[in-house]
C-alpha cells in the first residue's frame, strides 16, 4: 500500500513525462539543426527511437525507485503510532480508575 502510494505520486508529478518531452524536443531540436545531413524518413525514425528508448530508461528508473524505497523509516513510524495510541489508552484507563477511587 506505501508503495503503491508513493509509485502513484512519482507517477503523478510528471517528472517522467517531462524527462521525456525534454528528450524529444532536444533530439528534434537536433535533427532540425542537422537537416542536411539526414533524409526526413531517417529524422522520423530517430525521433521515435530516442522518444521509445527514453520511455523505456523512465519506467526502469521508475522500477530502480520502487525498488530501492525503503519500508523501514514507514514501519517505525507506523510502529511508534501504534504504540502511542497504546500509551494513551493506558494513560486514560489509569485516570478512569484513579478518579473512581477518590
Amino acid at each position: 500500500m506505501v508503495v503503491e502510494k508513493f509509485s502513484q505520486g512519482v507517477v503523478n508529478s510528471g517528472i517522467f513525462r517531462l524527462y521525456i518531452a525534454t528528450g524529444f524536443f532536444a533530439t528534434l531540436i537536433f535533427f532540425v539543426i542537422n537537416a542536411d545531413l539526414y533524409t526526413p524518413l531517417e529524422m522520423i525514425f530517430g525521433i521515435i527511437a530516442v522518444t521509445v528508448i527514453l520511455k523505456g530508461i523512465s519506467n526502469m528508473m521508475l522500477s530502480l525507485i520502487i525498488l530501492l524505497f525503503s519500508l523501514d523509516n514507514k514501519r517505525s513510524e507506523l510502529d511508534f503510532k501504534y504504540n502511542e495510541e497504546k500509551i494513551d489508552a493506558m494513560l486514560a484507563e489509569l485516570s478512569v480508575q484513579e478518579a473512581q477511587k477518590f
